[in-house]
């Protein structure tokens, strides 16, 4: 149903034009910043966390694609990084596009990763979900994931 493919250089600004006001969204809505501060926060750590684009060391960054489609039908986003001592991996990003939701495809790649990584001798997947994801939540549960903590913020200093 689903296969990987490293992203295309081509492909990045594509990538951040999602990716960007996304997680700006998320950052103001969970961290209580303006929307102009958290997207200049989020293109600031998009610089920081991948600043040789999909070129950068540690980090993979690939499109979902539907192998029996036969014409490279990109449905999603997976980008994820190892931990120096090679033991788990973090994902980073995981979004299926709006149009290809509610048809498996976040459950066979979720299931798909974790064969190659488990291949790949990895132990751990870790991600961190927006408390407000409902639908993420939904998937990773499914999928074996557990809630291993919070995360906590309170926005102190100006208002």
């Amino acid at each position: 149903m689903i296969a990987f493919r490293p992203m295309r250089s081509s492909e990045f600004p594509g990538y951040l034009d999602y990716f960007i006001p996304e997680y700006a969204v998320e950052i103001s809505a969970n961290y209580g910043l303006s929307d102009a501060e958290a997207l200049a926060q989020a293109k600031r750590e998009i610089v920081d966390d991948l600043p040789d684009g999909t070129q950068t060391h540690g980090h993979t960054l690939l499109c979902i694609t539907d192998d029996e489609s036969g014409d490279d039908d990109v449905v999603g986003y997976l980008w994820y990084r190892r931990s120096e001592d090679l033991g788990f991996v973090f994902i980073n990003d995981f979004h299926i596009f709006a149009a290809h939701q509610g048809k498996g495809y976040g459950k066979s790649a979720l299931n798909a990763l974790e064969a190659e990584l488990s291949d790949a001798g990895v132990e751990h997947i870790r991600l961190r979900v927006a408390a407000d994801n409902e639908r993420a939540q939904h998937v990773y549960r499914h999928c074996g994931f557990r809630t291993t903590g919070f995360n906590m913020s309170k926005r102190i200093g100006k208002a």
